[in-house]
């Protein structure tokens, strides 16, 4: 019996599943906050604002991206998807440290908006309470980074007298779009997605009124 074919659907879920990877959050967010709190960054020149930008990028997304390319390549992992629970262990932990490291280096600067420090430790709560709940369920790491990402921008709203509601729409809509996705593509669960959604929303909560 000849194998079916994806369809154009799972294409495009696969696709948004790349380019919105949990790992990204943190550049996505750097760049929105660029976007509208421009006041945030005085004193700071157009070059160092980009390699500010790209230092969130390196230490969020492609050190622990290159982390589990090692843990694989090692054959300590399966696969570089991280399939099963057991694989997703010391990724889990690999992330939390540079997730701490950004929100420790954070505290330290005056020259950028506060709303990163909720949303570092925010981010790092999250991978904590995933890797806690990964010892039940394989919850889902993209609808974890998507609603952190749409409650961190909800937040940037109650904070900053500023027009936000069309980024809050957008943010809303990607983040039932990058849910649904998964729901094509992975092997999650509807539990695993929800809890994961669950976990985004309530950690930048926590987050939030903790730093501010």
């Amino acid at each position: 019996m000849e194998k079916q074919k994806p369809s154009l659907s799972t294409y495009i879920a696969q696709f948004l599943s790349y380019i919105f990877h949990p790992l990204f959050m943190p550049t996505y967010f750097m760049l929105y906050l660029m976007k509208v709190l421009p006041f945030e960054f005085v004193g700071i020149t157009d070059w160092q604002l980009k390699l500010r930008l790209f230092s969130v990028f390196w230490l969020t997304a492609f050190f622990p991206a290159f982390a589990v390319f090692l843990l694989w390549r090692l054959k300590l992992s399966a696969s570089i998807f991280l399939r099963t629970q057991k694989e997703r262990i010391v990724p889990y932990v690999i992330t939390m440290f540079f997730y701490w490291w950004m929100y420790y280096l954070s505290r330290n600067f005056s020259d950028q908006p506060i709303a990163l420090k909720y949303f570092y430790f925010g981010i790092f709560l999250a991978s904590a309470a995933g890797l806690i709940v990964n010892n039940f369920i394989k919850v889902s790491l993209h609808a974890m980074g998507a609603s952190g990402l749409m409650m961190a921008i909800l937040l940037v709203g109650f904070y900053y007298p500023i027009d936000n509601l069309l980024w809050i729409i957008l943010a809303t809509f990607l983040a039932a779009i990058i849910v649904s996705a998964r729901m094509i593509v992975s092997d999650h669960t509807k539990q695993e997605l929800m809890v994961g959604f669950g976990i985004g929303i309530l950690t930048q909560l926590m987050a939030y009124f903790w730093v501010l």
